[in-house]
């Protein structure tokens, strides 16, 4: 007998992701694939939308016409910071511009000079200054960079609300997509900051939906969500399961610190440091964190492998070893010549005086580069904690499951209980709770 299930299109910046739920929210059917990545019209890496677009709708047309199953709803969650531009068609006419791509520095002094203050731009936003990781800055940059295309723009919709509408046909905007250091939000008024009044950039954003508009429905009966951020849908399904204070690390390209108990308004030290406040689905903010660990990690297994010869998935079979551990906890870090780590456009260099051969394996090397990734993540944990009672860390997404990472996030906050995942799906399971949820509250706060 065919079983009613909620489809899940999870897209990560580097992992492209399709779950089926049940209605107890059990998955019963993954699929996962990447995409090799195109270039922009600068010549700059960025994902392939035709591609990705594709893969979602031939997903789905499969998912239609199997007997297994009876989908009744179908929601997205994907990453921020990634704007679509729509032409008059209701079309992408644009690359999907990289978030990572350098940001021109006149601009920055021409949105100085319009627009005032960074520091107070950024702590009436929430945001620290990223260049295109603020969409806000992204859309911008369009306006004053690539005029002609921008005067072709007549809707600029976040990626989740986009593949949204590819379903629904309704142009949609989302509290976390909106909230998500994009620049564009007063958290302290609860609106779009006057700047985007100003460049007459609001009116390109359609409208926040009411309650009745979340779950929309297609002809054939599904219901379709308004999409949502992936770090904000993780977070909404550890807060729908847990009364005690916690904090969220999820956990991808990105470790983005959640902590929903913490609604304080950010300071300018803070801000220097990379945190930073999200929205949740209901509009409410959340103080988080960020480190650019997941996309340094990787890059440095992949550097590791190849000097002790090792297959590149080899660091998954690693298991915690404390004497490794405490030997890396005895080397001085300035011998490593360990930076910190802010966001993409910094040019990190980790390692970059440090000769390999120090090291009498892989396992040695490794757990040195967890230790010292982990000490510079708990510097940004440390940031947006503000209460004594708060002694749980739950780990969410792809370093769930990485037992030396936990270990040693173990050793080094005693205090406190770390709790991996046992299913690292929090983004994907998060944006199912959503589109099934009957009484999500939403601020009736429209565009004016």
């Amino acid at each position: 007998m065919p079983i009613n299930v909620t489809a899940i299109f999870d897209i990560g910046k580097t992992n492209k992701k399709f779950f089926l739920f049940d209605e107890q929210m059990n998955e019963v059917y993954q699929q996962y694939i990447k995409f090799t990545e195109v270039q922009d019209d600068d010549g700059f890496d960025c994902d392939d939308l035709a591609a990705i677009e594709k893969w979602m709708m031939d997903t789905y047309n499969n998912i239609i016409n199997d007997e297994r199953f009876v989908l009744t709803a179908i929601n997205f969650s994907a990453y921020g910071a990634t704007i679509v531009y729509l032409n008059e068609a209701l079309k992408p006419f644009t690359p999907l511009y990289n978030y990572t791509k350098p940001y021109p520095a006149y601009l920055l002094e021409l949105f100085k000079k319009k627009h005032g203050n960074l520091e107070t731009w950024s702590q009436q936003t929430a945001s620290p200054v990223l260049g295109m990781l603020n969409a806000g800055l992204q859309i911008f940059w369009l306006k004053y960079e690539k005029p002609n295309l921008y005067a072709q723009v007549r809707h600029a919709i976040f990626l989740p609300q986009y593949f949204s509408f590819l379903f629904s046909r309704k142009l949609l905007s989302d509290y976390t997509s909106i909230g998500c250091h994009t620049g564009m939000w007063e958290f302290g008024k609860a609106e779009f900051h006057k700047w985007m009044y100003d460049e007459e950039i609001v009116q390109l954003l359609p409208p926040f939906p009411y309650k009745d508009a979340v779950n929309s429905v297609m002809e054939n009966g599904i219901r379709v969500g308004a999409g949502i951020h992936d770090s904000s849908a993780a977070l909404f399904s550890y807060k729908k399961n847990e009364e005690e204070p916690f904090i969220l690390l999820s956990t991808g390209t990105w470790v983005i610190n959640l902590n929903p108990f913490n609604q304080s308004t950010l300071t300018n030290d803070e801000l220097q440091q990379d945190s930073l406040c999200y929205l949740q689905p209901d509009g409410t903010p959340v103080k988080a964190s960020r480190l650019f660990m997941g996309a340094e990690f990787n890059n440095w297994i992949k550097i590791l492998s190849i000097y002790f010869k090792v297959d590149v998935n080899y660091h998954t079979k690693v298991s915690f070893n404390k004497r490794m551990f405490d030997t890396a906890e005895k080397i001085l870090s300035p011998l490593f010549n360990w930076q910190n780590i802010k966001h993409p456009n910094n040019k990190i260099t980790l390692f970059a005086k440090l000769d390999l051969s120090w090291f009498h394996s892989f396992e040695e090397a490794y757990h040195h580069l967890v230790k010292e990734l982990v000490e510079l993540l708990i510097e940004k944990i440390w940031l947006i904690i503000n209460t004594k009672n708060m002694r749980k860390i739950f780990i969410d997404g792809g370093f769930a499951g990485n037992h030396v990472f936990i270990d040693t996030l173990a050793e080094k906050l005693p205090d406190f209980e770390i709790i991996p995942s046992e299913m690292p799906l929090g983004s994907a399971i998060g944006a199912a709770m959503v589109i099934n949820e009957t009484n999500i509250l939403r601020n009736k706060c429209l565009i004016k």
